[in-house]
């Protein structure tokens, strides 16, 4: 499922991305790698905030739509 659909305090795991290369690098530069943990920590229409190895980031929904996670 997208993480722009995980609810506030969900966990789970990063499974893919799906977009285009720069998009990809630009997420994996912030730490967002395939097996790596995601937590959102608080939520709102325009956006999220999540923690991915110990590190708050901030996330529009659309991008946050692109990342795959699963259990």
């Amino acid at each position: 499922m997208p993480l722009s659909m995980m609810e506030q305090g969900d966990v789970r795991s990063i499974m893919e991305f799906r977009g285009q290369e720069e998009m990809k690098r630009h997420l994996q530069d912030l730490g967002f790698m395939k097996g790596e943990k995601v937590r959102v920590v608080e939520e709102n229409p325009g956006g999220m905030i999540l923690v991915v190895k110990g590190v708050k980031i901030a996330l529009n929904r659309a991008l946050a739509n692109r990342i795959i996670v699963t259990d």
